[in-house]
């Protein structure tokens, strides 16, 4: 066995074009949080590589190490996302949920919290009976929680009971039980606005994905 071949789990949060045929990919990683690498030959039509370099591919990656950069040697892929594409309004939540994964993540830190949050808010935009907002403003204060830096109370003062008690909900339930409730519009949206203020406090450049889902609504 290869003594530099490095295997991580995890999704695809970004994709860039490189030269004619190859792709720049960033993951974000159980392992060592966002690692990027090489995927020679990735563009070009048939290659092995096209498939599993797409966005929110989720699965074990095979890199070795080259000179100045890792390499993708192999991949095997358990999850596509395949209906996000289909859809423009989960696109448009799923590729800010990538953009604020890659401002958070890490190089080279374990990341298995942020890791599962993602893939969890991911599947959460196919339940039809949660309100994509909902799945947005979870995801939001969940990777803030797990960075470290947030508001353990909501921000604005006057938020009401209903509000405090989802805000408590999101920063302390175990993932898997993030997506199991729904909230009324009043009180979805006084959450909105304690979330937009906490990210206003913490976020320290602009999301570019933010404001095409911004427009798109």
């Amino acid at each position: 066995m290869n003594s530099n071949i490095v295997e991580v789990t995890g999704i695809v949060i970004k994709s860039q074009p490189i030269g004619e045929q190859d792709k720049r990919i960033t993951l974000l990683t159980r392992e060592r949080g966002r690692l990027s690498f090489f995927a020679h030959g990735a563009r070009r039509p048939g290659n092995s590589f096209m498939g599993v370099t797409r966005l929110f591919a989720y699965g074990t990656f095979h890199l070795y190490e080259g000179r100045d950069s890792y390499n993708l040697q192999a991949a095997e892929i358990t999850n596509y996302f395949e209906d996000i594409p289909m859809n423009v309004e989960n696109t448009c939540y799923a590729s800010y949920f990538l953009e604020l994964a890659d401002y958070y993540a890490h190089e080279y830190v374990n990341e298995p919290q942020m890791l599962k949050l993602l893939y969890l808010s991911l599947t959460a935009l196919s339940k039809p009976s949660l309100p994509h907002e909902l799945t947005r403003r979870i995801f939001e204060l969940r990777i803030m929680v797990i960075d470290g830096t947030y508001d353990p109370e909501p921000p604005e003062k006057e938020a009401g009971e209903s509000c405090r008690f989802a805000w408590h909900y999101i920063c302390t339930s175990p993932l898997e039980k993030l997506y199991t409730f729904n909230l009324s519009d009043s009180v979805m949206k006084e959450l909105s606005a304690n979330a937009d203020r906490s990210l206003s406090r913490y976020v320290d450049r602009p999301i570019h994905s933010l404001q095409i889902l911004k427009e798109m609504l």
